[in-house]
């Protein structure tokens, strides 16, 4: 039965009796780990967010009473103890903060009974996640998650204590606004009030934030909880956190100095890690070309090499092939792998063909220098010679290679490379390597809707140099953006964005908008900008991804106290899930079955 805390005030927190005297009275609550009767002597495990804590009853010490209560004691039982504080008697457990503690009860109250659990509260659960999640409130039981959570506050903290220090507002912005479909599905809200009209749940506060630069606060930060309604992904959420800000009057090298400042700031106060400052920066180009890919993880090498020239008179047809129809040919060097079996070479085949590669190219360098290899037989021995010099091969070392459209090439070997990594157990978690992306095409063409979309939005400020092609080649045109980028992870991005009338109607030219679309769409934005907008910039970080490469965490699920699975289901509350029809009709909204 359930007793109560009447005249029970709790003095210590598990881990905080460290700091008590040894001999003092202390009040501690909390959950049972785990509770062991040795005749005459039972050892409780206590536990709570700050760690674990025994506790000893002896019936000579706490009484008959206490002593019949605590052999009930079961895991995950809710409890408050008070007692003496004393050094262990035996053994210390140097696993523990308070290893070399342990409080010798004089009272005991059971606050809450635990039905059996429906798996384990451990560390490293090896439990289902499915089961986890459902129980999820048990699940935020596990220390390694509540670290997490815990490390989560801090964050937060520290970015709030560091955007205030550096001039910043943290300032609101709806969460209920109007659809604008330029991007990733909305989240659609129904109005009561007005029929047949809806609200939308933000994807991000970008034009809000802007209008905040129009009005004059001209540094503005916030925490906004932001929504997309995305196509399912293994880590993605339908919901999720942004540390979102944007500044007046600044330029991208201002954007970078303040974001490099909260970097520093983050990782030294949070991981005791120093980030070097500056932080290296690459352009779009450069990377897609050196790593295939717009967001290179620098843990390892296995850079991207082209080797066109040296097989431009290559008789081997993929190669041939390729180059003739004005594609290109690369390869990486897979160090000391050259002895990999061909099952496994076969696996790397298949993987790029995954990607979309016809297939996949590979030399061996034996230990003798002499060359094992897919395509050998097609090649001249200068040839050979000459792609191994270039890709700076050395015996022991394996070298795949693409050939194809250089941009398919680049993803290929780009995905390649990771893998490899991946494989070859060369990610440490906590190497922290930081990369400014920068210059990223302003356009991108969709062959899907025969047009020209904006890489990032619509409201990107154009390369100053390169406006001049935005009629004549629209995808030469770079744009002032820029993504910060941490161990192949993009955990942020943003750009200036465009304050000049004339930029920002023939932008919406050059994607298809028409003024009155862009006006339907965006015109409380385009109407603020007739009274006298500041140039502006701005980059929002996903918390989330942040908190999780931080920590080093498997998944943006283990570092979010309730989120959704794999299939956009909250499993604990099994939203979404029907409502009732009074609650349609008051919405004047009727659900249609589709067909199967």
């Amino acid at each position: 039965m359930a007793e109560s805390m009447y005249g029970l005030k709790r003095t210590h927190r598990c881990a905080e009796v460290v700091n008590a005297q040894i001999g003092s009275t202390v009040t501690v609550m909390g959950w049972v780990q785990k509770s062991r009767n040795k005749g005459g002597i039972i050892f409780t495990d206590l536990r709570d967010r700050t760690g674990i804590l025994q506790i000893i009853f002896e019936e000579s010490d706490c009484g008959k009473e206490y002593f019949e209560k605590a052999e009930r004691l079961r895991s995950e039982f809710c409890i408050a103890a008070v007692g003496i504080l004393e050094k262990r008697s035996g053994a210390s457990n140097e696993a523990l903060t308070t290893g070399a503690l342990e409080v010798r009860a004089k009272e005991l109250r059971i606050l809450s009974e635990s039905e059996v659990l429906p798996f384990p509260i451990e560390a490293d659960s090896r439990t289902k996640e499915d089961l986890r999640l459902k129980y999820r409130f048990l699940d935020l039981r596990r220390p390694d998650l509540q670290r997490n959570i815990m490390t989560r506050s801090r964050i937060c903290n520290a970015v709030r204590n560091y955007m205030q220090d550096q001039g910043f507002m943290e300032i609101e912005t709806p969460t209920l606004i109007k659809s604008s479909p330029e991007g990733a599905r909305d989240y659609l809200v129904p109005s009561r009030v007005w029929p047949g009209k809806f609200f939308a749940l933000p994807q991000s506060p970008q034009l809000f934030k802007q209008l905040l630069m129009c009005s004059g606060y001209d540094r503005y930060f916030q925490l906004a909880r932001c929504y997309r309604d995305e196509d399912l992904r293994a880590d993605r959420q339908p919901e999720f956190t942004q540390i979102d800000m944007e500044l007046s009057f600044a330029d991208v090298d201002d954007v970078i100095a303040v974001n490099e400042g909260l970097l520093q700031k983050l990782f030294k106060e949070v991981l005791g890690v120093e980030v070097e400052l500056p932080i290296r920066r690459m352009t779009w180009a450069e990377a897609m070309d050196r790593f295939g890919s717009d967001k290179p993880d620098l843990r390892f090498g296995m850079e991207l090499k082209d080797i066109s020239e040296e097989v431009r008179d290559s008789e081997f047809a993929v190669f041939k092939g390729a180059l003739e129809s004005g594609g290109a040919v690369k390869g990486i060097n897979a160090a000391g792998q050259a002895a990999m079996p061909r099952k496994k070479i076969d696996a790397y085949v298949d993987f790029a063909k995954g990607y979309g590669a016809k297939g996949l190219a590979y030399l061996a360098i034996e230990e003798d220098g002499s060359y094992k290899s897919s395509f050998a037989k097609f090649m001249k021995p200068g040839e050979l010679d000459a792609i191994v010099e270039k890709l700076e091969g050395k015996p022991g070392d394996m070298l795949f290679f693409a050939a194809d459209k250089k941009a398919l090439v680049c993803s290929v070997l780009g995905a390649l490379r990771c893998r490899l990594a991946a494989d070859l157990d060369l990610l440490r978690k906590d190497d922290f390597k930081f990369l400014w992306v920068t210059e990223f095409p302003l356009l991108e063409w969709s062959e899907e809707e025969n047009r020209y979309k904006a890489m990032h939005h619509p409201f990107t400020m154009p390369m100053d140099e390169d406006w001049q092609y935005i009629d004549s080649d629209p995808g030469r045109v770079r744009a002032k953006a820029y993504d910060i980028v941490l161990n192949g992870t993009e955990i942020g991005g943003g750009s200036v964005r465009i304050h000049q009338n004339d930029i920002q109607e023939k932008m919406f030219d050059v994607l298809g908008l028409s003024r009155e679309t862009a006006m339907e769409r965006f015109g409380y934005l385009l109407e603020a900008f007739r009274y006298g907008v500041p140039p502006h910039a701005g980059l929002a970080y996903g918390l989330d991804r942040v908190v999780m490469l931080m920590l080093g965490a498997e998944s943006i699920r283990d570092v979010i106290a309730f989120p959704k699975n794999k299939d956009a289901v909250c499993l604990l509350s099994n939203a979404p899930d029907t409502v009732d029809e009074k609650q349609l009709e008051e919405l004047n909204i009727a659900c249609v079955p589709t067909g199967e």
